[in-house]
């Protein structure tokens, strides 16, 4: 099952560590604890969409831009994921059997 908090953290850590950064500078810039950033960064902690904005702010990412990431991820995950319907099964078993 696709967790967006899970999408979202993996996305905030990868960017600050892309920068180089620590836990503890990119906290402090967001107005946040370390333990809770962590946990955000972890999928662990449903954020406030001030609150991921702020990080967003600390990492001097728009939030249109994380939020786009994010979301490129979870359709990966759906197509990866996502069970082929009915109706296209059966068509596929049809020209198969045709064949």
């Amino acid at each position: 099952m696709i967790v967006l908090r899970r999408e979202l953290g993996e996305v905030l850590r990868e960017e600050r560590r892309g920068q180089g950064r620590s836990l503890r500078d990119v906290a402090k810039a967001a107005s946040v604890s370390t333990a809770y950033l962590s946990e955000v960064e972890r999928g662990t902690k449903e954020a406030s969409s001030e609150l991921i904005g702020s990080i967003c702010h600390a990492l001097g990412q728009p939030l249109s831009r994380v939020l786009g990431e994010v979301t490129s991820r979870i359709e990966r995950a759906e197509a990866a994921s996502a069970p082929v319907p009915l109706h296209e099964r059966r068509v596929k078993l049809s020209a198969r059997d045709a064949a």
